[in-house]
């Protein structure tokens, strides 16, 4: 969450293998270097992100693939395509002088909703029209042809269902409430969003909470605000009635992959704190078998380092690093377990490097410990809750961690690590 982007697209990257999508519409970016992959416009934007909660996949796919050869064979790349799950293609935007805009790829698909939502419209007139004349049957299949649309067009399914239920359909399932897309209203929550980022990074987290409220409540159809909300409960303020109250609440509506496999990550971390530790794994793995994240990586790493499984912590942690080999949360991540295995002058290296660097406090004084400079150790550890943690309720469930934490077998009968009130 230490991104100054708020509306991360949740990109997926398609292989052959992968099964193909059965619903909604699909959006393919075929990137032309991994240069443009880490720094294009496309990495960030709340309308592709609201639309991948709508039955829209993103994916990235390499043009030599199958899929590209179909789509962008020819093609000057970087390309974006928009196609039908049967493989109908549907549109492209393509770059400009070698760039691709995201406002390109954000028209391309809006440019087709409209279109699709218009014929939507023309059906319930047309099923309006069969009712008035008696013709119920004929009516109550054109509206449930639109309800069948109700990923893609929440609204419309809802017009329809309450034209069903008039005709005596009482069977229209579930309905959701379609996200803002007006583009005043949408940059407006996206600048509330982004304000409470700073707020969030800032350690001013009553008011972050503030002011991603304030976002839900302008669009509640959005699952991001929700999601850094549950994350705020969850990691830093350390109320967990309310971050499994909102956790629950991004898996209960239409939510894009990435606040799906948030959502996931949080309860799991938090059951497994509980004691269902198997419940708690299943949540994590679900999460990122629903979008890869380095977080949830990571602490599946601790969870099999906990059980002593080395061979799965190594992979778990490798995980992490190929998705962001140069972030440092992983880089330290990755060294506090190079420490214990041989490496420890690179988990030094590592170490001293990004010893600045406060939320990675714990696993800097994991390096330590474990390479024998406990004073070290203790300080960083002492950083970590009382510098970097706010809540009393995060620091007693953290230093808790702490005491049974393999990591610091060295200095857990150290009388600094029994001292405060909070750790018995």
């Amino acid at each position: 969450m230490q991104d100054q982007q708020v509306y991360r697209v949740p990109w997926r990257l398609i292989k052959p293998e992968d099964p193909p999508a059965s619903a909604g519409l699909l959006l393919y970016w075929f990137p032309s270097s991994q240069q443009e992959l880490e720094r294009s416009s496309l990495l960030n934007s709340r309308t592709l992100s609201l639309y991948a909660s709508q039955c829209v996949t993103l994916g990235i796919v390499d043009a030599h693939t199958p899929i590209g050869e179909k789509f962008a064979a020819g093609d000057k790349l970087p390309v974006a395509v928009l196609a039908q799950p049967d493989g109908t293609l549907v549109g492209k935007a393509e770059n400009k002088n070698g760039y691709l805009k995201v406002e390109q790829v954000e028209n391309l698909i809006e440019s087709e909703m409209k279109k699709r939502e218009s014929a939507l419209k023309e059906k319930i007139e047309d099923a309006k029209s069969k009712a008035k004349s008696g013709d119920n049957q004929a009516a109550i299949q054109e509206y449930r042809a639109v309800l069948d649309q109700r990923c893609l067009f929440p609204n419309k399914a809802k017009d329809a269902a309450k034209a069903l239920k008039k005709l005596g359909v009482a069977d229209v399932g579930q309905l959701f409430d379609t996200p803002i897309f007006d583009a005043d209203r949408s940059a407006q929550i996206e600048r509330i969003m982004l304000d409470g980022l700073k707020a969030e990074n800032d350690a001013r987290y009553t008011a972050a909470e503030r002011l991603y409220s304030e976002a839900h409540q302008m669009d509640p159809a959005d699952p991001a605000p929700l999601r850094y909300l549950g994350e705020l409960y969850r990691h830093h303020i350390g109320d967990w009635d309310k971050a499994r109250e909102t956790f629950d609440a991004i898996l209960a509506m239409p939510a894009d992959p990435l606040s799906r496999a948030v959502a996931m990550h949080g309860l799991g971390k938090m059951t497994i704190h509980e004691g269902e530790f198997k419940k708690g794994l299943a949540l994590m793995e679900s999460s990122v078998q629903t979008y890869p994240l380095a977080l949830a990586y990571r602490n599946l790493a601790v969870y099999w380092n906990s059980e002593g499984d080395a061979a799965k912590t190594d992979f778990y942690v490798r995980k992490a690093l190929a998705l962001d080999p140069s972030d440092p949360y992983n880089l330290v991540f990755a060294a506090a377990f190079m420490a214990g295995n041989g490496q420890g002058d690179e988990a030094l290296k590592i170490a001293r490097d990004n010893e600045a660097l406060l939320p990675a406090s714990y696993n800097l004084a994991a390096v330590y410990a474990q390479l024998g400079q406990k004073d070290k150790a203790l300080a960083l550890l002492k950083r970590h809750f009382f510098e970097y943690e706010r809540y009393q309720a995060v620091r007693t469930k953290e230093m808790m961690e702490a005491r049974v934490d393999a990591v610091f077998a060295s200095i857990h009968d150290d009388p600094a690590m029994n001292a405060h009130p909070a750790t018995n």
